[in-house]
């Protein structure tokens, strides 16, 4: 538009001019100098307009490419933000298994470390039975008596061993045991070691055995709580349920009873029994305050947009 305009004033100028000199007489060489000078202003006008297109054509082809390269980068940038963005949802998917693996594995080690507490307390008991049949020995010894007989002599250091530790297979009232059965410490042990692995269908033999031959021992509870774990880390949610549901109702002094629950709890949600699920979390908070079962069902109540208590 302004380079129309300035065309336009230029033939305007020119035009006035030649009628100007129309008009009125003048000599021929000042006509013809104003002439040349006319020409002159419209050839540098002309080439203005020629030189102002050439650059308008290059800023435009300038800000093209600048355009252009700006797109690319916006979808270079737009691709990298989706992989990462999987990468993160991949790593958040790895991480909560790999929690549960962890969870289970601690839980594991913290079972042994109760086993083999309570061995110690058991064989403490049988030192200090010992002790006092060789002290009764003693005694009699040193009073003149006449010593017991061989038979009579063993039967203390045989009471101690009447004692055997619970977690040894020896589980009051239970039925005689299969011939080449295995002990209630190989099979609990091999089941921990296999959980712990990874190598859950022969760790749940292996509990399942310890429950059909030591079901009231004390590590049944335990026995029954992994069979539980196995379910779910293998994603049979409605199995683990039921296998969590008999720790708490057949073992109501077990100290699995709040990790029982608080995985009960999360598998129904897997199972998409929302209601029932944050019913059980809900009991966790309740039941068993400060406890790292408490911290989880209230991580998980809150992750699901759930209040604590109930509302009404």
């Amino acid at each position: 538009m302004r380079i129309r305009n300035i065309a336009v004033f230029g033939a305007a100028v020119l035009v006035g001019a030649l009628a100007g000199s129309l008009v009125g007489p003048r000599p021929a060489e000042a006509v013809a100098r104003e002439l040349i000078e006319l020409q002159h202003d419209v050839t540098s006008l002309l080439q203005g307009q020629k030189d102002l297109s050439t650059q308008v054509t290059q800023d435009h082809t300038v800000m093209k490419t600048l355009v252009e390269q700006s797109s690319d980068n916006v979808n270079k940038l737009s691709a990298t933000m989706g992989s990462l963005q999987k990468s993160v949802q991949d790593v958040q998917a790895n991480s909560g298994a790999r929690l549960d693996t962890m969870s289970t594995q601690v839980q594991g080690l913290s079972d042994n470390l109760e086993e083999i507490k309570s061995r110690l307390g058991k064989l403490n008991q049988q030192l200090v039975d010992i002790q006092n049949s060789v002290q009764s020995l003693d005694a009699k010894i040193s009073g003149g008596g006449t010593p017991a007989p061989a038979a009579g002599a063993a039967s203390p250091a045989g009471s101690g061993s009447a004692k055997p530790i619970a977690s040894a297979g020896s589980s009051p009232g239970s039925s005689v045991l299969p011939a080449g059965a295995p002990s209630a410490d190989t099979l609990y042990s091999n089941g921990l070691r296999d959980i712990t692995s990874g190598k859950y269908d022969l760790a749940r033999s292996e509990f399942q055995d310890y429950l059909k031959f030591y079901a009231d021992t004390d590590l049944a509870s335990n026995a029954q709580f992994y069979l539980g774990e196995i379910a779910y880390s293998q994603k049979t949610y409605d199995v683990a349920v039921a296998e969590y549901e008999k720790v708490l109702t057949n073992y109501p002094k077990s100290f699995k009873l709040a990790p029982a629950r608080l995985k009960k709890g999360m598998a129904l949600i897997e199972l998409g029994q929302k209601t029932a699920g944050v019913r059980e979390l809900r009991e966790v908070v309740k039941r068993y305050p400060g406890t790292e079962e408490d911290r989880r069902a209230r991580a998980k109540l809150k992750e699901l947009g759930v209040a604590l208590t109930p509302t009404h």
